[in-house]
């Protein structure tokens, strides 16, 4: 059944078949790697795709590059890419993860739904990647951590889409009292509680709010 967060993004039949084929791949390689906890195995779907799919909402007309820490199984990266390949197709989506086996995963599911996915196997502080408009996290650090991962990869004028659960505020107070930003509360669309920080106007320092 089609949500209505999939009928306001305007997803077509064929990217319909590409997000059916990506959590068929998720659940094939869970045999052999840890992608997505057994709880969620019976629900891809809500949990883990729509959760990343609202992200796509954020995305400025001009973007060329999406840089996701952390990823993963692929969320938000390919999430994002899948729906760029339908609607933005000139966005390249940077995906950087450290564990070997993971980011063979994220390289198969990119060469299968031939993506405009770059999979970067590297410590987030090592990776070799341009400048993001937009960067991207699901549930990898706390943000203070995040905020520093991030601040050497970001464009001027970009921004940082982070998916936090019920405790990003107490993650707020902490990372103001050592970075100064600009901050934006996105509620879920997914999950009761969670929400989405946009970051942008990052420096060193505390926040002078």
């Amino acid at each position: 059944m089609r949500s209505t967060l999939i009928d306001t993004l305007s997803v077509s039949r064929e990217t319909m078949v590409d997000f059916e084929c990506y959590e068929a791949l998720i659940k094939k390689w869970s045999k052999s790697i840890n992608l997505v906890s057994s709880a969620t195995m019976t629900s891809i779907w809500k949990r883990h795709i729509l959760d990343s799919a609202q992200l796509y909402l954020n995305l400025p007309d001009k973007c060329s590059v999406w840089l996701d820490l952390g990823s993963g199984a692929g969320f938000p990266g390919l999430v994002i890419s899948i729906l760029a390949k339908q609607h933005h197709p000139g966005l390249r989506v940077y995906l950087v993860e450290s564990d070997k086996r993971k980011s063979v995963f994220l390289k198969t599911v990119s060469r299968e739904l031939s993506l405009d996915a770059i999979v970067v196997n590297d410590r987030i502080e090592c990776a070799n990647v341009p400048a993001a408009d937009v960067i991207s996290a699901r549930a990898l650090a706390n943000l203070s951590d995040l905020l520093a991962y991030a601040y050497p990869h970001m464009k001027e004028g970009g921004f940082c889409l982070f998916q936090k659960g019920k405790n990003w505020e107490k993650e707020v107070s902490y990372a103001e009292k050592q970075w100064s930003f600009d901050l934006k509360i996105i509620n879920s669309k997914t999950q009761i509680g969670a929400v989405t920080l946009k970051v942008g106007g990052i420096s060193r320092g505390r926040s002078k709010s």
